[in-house]
């Protein structure tokens, strides 16, 4: 059996390969808008900090529900869009 140690540096080894700002919204920009308002880079970095496999979504949408910050308090987003047009150019979108 391995030691939980290695298993998590393991996964700590992914780091993006570049990054660059959203043009335009989709789907994914809102995620990873989602993502970065409670203070992490992407899906990855989340599930790499708070060790889950899945993260809360809402099934009609498929936006992120729920996600828990460093700190341990929750954000909670609703169904809707949520990033604004204006603040599109600020997500940042990583490439591995």
């Amino acid at each position: 059996k391995k030691s939980e140690v290695s298993e998590v540096t393991a996964k700590a080894d992914i780091k993006p390969k570049s990054m660059h700002r959203a043009k335009i919204w989709s789907d994914d920009v809102e995620n990873l808008y989602r993502f970065q308002q409670a203070g992490y880079r992407d899906e990855v970095e989340y599930k790499q900090v708070k060790q889950v496999d899945v993260v809360e979504c809402w099934p009609e949408t498929g936006y992120i529900k729920k996600l828990q910050r460093r700190d341990n308090t929750f954000y909670y987003y609703n169904k809707q869009r949520e990033c604004e047009d204006k603040d599109v150019p600020k997500v940042k979108v990583y490439v591995y």
